[in-house]
């Protein structure tokens, strides 16, 4: 027999966020946060016709858990998603009570989107009724008594009517309509706020968010907007004020949270089994494979450095049970040479060239072995996640792939990953500007300040660039929306290859939708999400050079000049190749025929592999802010000593030695970052990983600032200088803008040798691939 309610607690279970698109002004973290705040027992998180936001409310309780702040052990996430029909039936809210009746939310959004073209979702009340098992039903205000009866039917004692106390003026009499409705119709009444938004403060964003969906201003939206600002999470007094004349319908929200059984921890994950032979275990098979090849590349009697690396990686991968995972990948790859014609140039790429398991699957292209790789940067217990492998291929024919996975493990077990599209910094004051009525020649202005298109920042620095004072009523006014509204999402839209694999229904984990271009189809979350929840993802890329070095080799073939592959000169050692790009003759060559690069390489004067390794890695914004390029390049030339600052004399003298020591004490790759913090600011295993994920690349900006005081204290607590500690936290804060894994500029250097090398014994091959690539 369950407990009697708490009189005084309360549960929303209608909260919109900013993933209703447009429709909701809150972060998922700011709803759970407010919730806690207000001692609220859970929260149910409902976005229109999605799940897309859940996974971040989730990630949000666990940040606010790492940061010390109590969260309450009963405290309860409740994800489902807001019913929006096509055929006139009023909104209903779903949610899961069991794994299966989540299963059944997610084929059902699944069925509306893909019968509407990206973006879209077309429901109708058919498509709820054949899959309401195992579903809670919350029908909103607007329902009518034949929908209720026909909900009651389909999922008997799983139906509850909804009511609201939003101040209308006709709220009492509402309440006393929707109690005879709800009594007439048998069924429960739940109270709700129908929140969109976490706090009174946030309704000015709300109605900006809300101009900005219909394509209008603030000033002529009108009846369109909310007319108070109400729809905010409220504590529990206020909502049993608010509800004296039912106060049932306030407890009803605890009886209807204590029905809930399902958690996202709950979503368990199994590789495709495909890739498998009849006969075979997973891991039987892997190590079958990789010892063929190990002992068809180094020989009968194995090296005792691959014995022991090839040992090593096969009892973490079967610990962790990956084997599947390694599989999946090998097939991809062995479709891409194998199975089509011309065969497709393909090669891993990241953290994968780590491993000797990958080198000798032909997944990757370098040889851990020679290059000693760090196998715990791709893979390690400590870090419970799982594996990410990247591969390349050619770019004219990645699509024969893609095809390829989607016919392999079917529609309804493979989807691409999602991309979810943040306002950043300009598109935020355009689309601002436009919904407060601004010209467009102001919005332009203001926005032409803002480097790159996805600047995620926006400083009182750009406004005065601009011309405008910041301090200016409207001026001010458009700066604090923008702020408010950056980094919200925008919409959902399509990883540029990353595939989701399932041995089960992938339509039964999450919803898949279809994507602009015809035969492509993807999930609702990103990779930020498939990361928490521990789902495999293998990206199928595409890269343009790999099509340039495609046409080189056939060409070569064609003309008699030779059959190679990506294995081209494994040594890499070629004299000729390396005078010519000292020169800073590599127009063409992959990643080194920029300006800045061409500039760089006769100073940096490379002669061997992993000086391309560094050359990669050292042109690029991270190295440049951190201030690592030109002492690296004073320490080489011999215009700098090399020193390796030691730390108080009971500690190992030279413990930061074999960290830097390939790169002259000047920490270039995020490997080195890790073990920097390991070993000079005695970070843990998992702190080090937090380190890892906060050294975020490309275009997103790092959390690095967070572990600041760790880093610095740490090394100057064990003897380090401040001055010292301080610089090599700015060095690694420099890889928030752009910093890379060196296994990654390993990958990338092995491309810039093989378009070198043909670029200097076969000039006349390689201009013409790559003017017809």
């Amino acid at each position: 027999m369950s407990a009697a309610p708490d009189p005084a607690a309360y549960i929303e279970l209608a909260c919109a966020t900013a993933y209703s698109f447009l429709h909701g002004a809150c972060a998922p973290g700011e709803m759970v946060e407010r919730a806690l705040r207000l001692g609220h027992k859970g929260i149910g998180i409902a976005d229109r016709n999605t799940v897309s936001g859940v996974v971040r409310a989730k990630i949000a309780i666990e940040r606010l858990q790492e940061e010390g702040i109590e969260v309450p052990e009963d405290f309860q996430l409740v994800t489902g998603a807001r019913l929006v029909f096509a055929d006139g039936t009023s909104d209903i809210i779903a949610y899961p009570e069991t794994r299966h009746g989540w299963g059944r939310l997610t084929r059902l959004l699944t069925a509306g989107n893909r019968r509407a073209k990206k973006g879209e979702c077309t429901l109708y009340l058919s498509d709820l009724l054949e899959h309401v098992d195992d579903l809670l039903l919350i029908a909103l205000p607007g329902a009518t008594l034949e929908l209720l009866e026909t909900l009651r039917k389909a999922a008997p004692r799983r139906v509850w009517l909804g009511a609201v106390m939003n101040r209308a003026g006709r709220d009492a009499r509402q309440l006393v309509q929707a109690q005879a409705l709800a009594d007439k119709a048998r069924v429960p009444l739940i109270a709700i706020n129908d929140a969109l938004y976490a706090s009174p403060e946030d309704r000015p964003l709300q109605d900006v968010m809300t101009a900005i969906r219909l394509h209008t201003t603030v000033h002529k939206a009108g009846r369109s907007l909310l007319a108070h600002a109400e729809r905010h999470l409220k504590d529990g007094a206020e909502m049993r004020r608010l509800f004296a004349a039912c106060p049932d319908a306030v407890a009803e929200t605890q009886r209807f949270l204590a029905r809930i059984g399902f958690r996202l921890e709950h979503l368990q994950y199994e590789y495709p089994h495909e890739p498998v032979p009849h006969g075979w275990a997973a891991q039987d098979w892997l190590e079958h494979l990789v010892m063929q090849a190990a002992h068809k590349r180094y020989g009968e009697v194995l090296p005792e450095k691959a014995a022991k690396l090839i040992a090593k990686e096969f009892a973490l991968i079967r610990q962790e049970r990956y084997a599947h995972y390694f599989l999946t990948v090998h097939d991809i790859v062995r479709y891409a040479r194998e199975n089509c014609e011309p065969p497709i140039l393909c090669q891993g790429r990241g953290s994968a060239a780590n491993s000797i398991v990958c080198f000798l699957l032909g997944v990757t292209s370098i040889d851990p072995m020679e290059h000693d790789l760090l196998f715990s940067r791709f893979l390690s217990a400590e870090r419970k996640e799982p594996p990410d492998i990247d591969v390349d291929f050619e770019h004219e024919r990645r699509e024969e792939v893609i095809q390829y996975v989607y016919r392999r493990y079917g529609r309804e077990r493979a989807g691409i990953a999602g991309t979810v599209i943040h306002y950043r910094a300009r598109s935020a004051v355009r689309e601002v500007g436009k919904a407060l009525g601004l010209s467009e020649d102001v919005t332009e202005r203001m926005g032409s300040t803002v480097w790159g298109s996805y600047a995620s920042t926006y400083e009182r620095k750009r406004v005065e660039e601009s011309g405008f004072d910041p301090d200016e009523p409207e001026i001010a006014r458009l700066n604090h929306f923008v702020q408010r509204i950056l980094n919200l999402p925008r919409h959902l839209s399509q990883h540029v290859g990353g595939f989701v694999l399932t041995q089960g229904r992938l339509d039964e984990l999450v919803p898949i939708h279809n994507a602009a271009m015809d035969g492509r189809t993807f999930i609702e979350w990103d990779k930020d999400d498939i990361d928490a929840l521990k789902l495999m993802k293998v990206d199928v890329l595409a890269l343009g050079m790999l099509t340039c070095l495609s046409k080189s080799f056939d060409l070569m073939r064609r003309h008699g000049l030779g059959d190679h592959t990506l294995e081209l000169d494994l040594k890499a050692d070629d004299a000729a190749v390396y005078d010519m790009l000292c020169k800073g003759d590599s127009i063409g060559v992959f990643q080194v025929e920029s300006r800045a690069q061409m500039n760089m390489l006769p100073r940096l004067k490379p002669r061997i592999f992993y000086d391309l390794v560094i050359q990669v890695a050292i042109v690029r914004p991270g190295p440049i802010e951190g201030d690592m390029v030109h002492p690296y390049l004073r320490r080489r030339c011999g215009e700098e000593k090399v020193e390796f600052p030691s730390p108080s004399p009971q500690y190992p003298r030279n413990e930061l030695h074999d960290v830097l020591n390939k790169t002259c004490g000047v920490p270039l790759f995020q490997e080195q970052a890790m073990q920097l913090a390991i070993t000079a600011a005695a970070f843990t295993d998992e702190e080090a990983n937090k380190l890892r994920r906060a050294m975020a690349t490309f275009r997103n900006v790092g959390t690095i600032h967070t572990l600041r005081e760790k880093m610095v204290g740490g090394m100057v607590a064990r003897g380090y200088k401040q001055d010292f500690a301080e610089r090599c936290f700015r060095q690694i804060e420099g890889f928030g803008s752009y910093g890379f894994p060196e296994s990654h500029a390993q990958s990338f250097a092995r491309l810039v040798y093989v378009s070198a090398w043909l670029k200097c014994h076969h000039p006349a091959v390689f201009t013409c691939a790559l003017l017809n690539s």
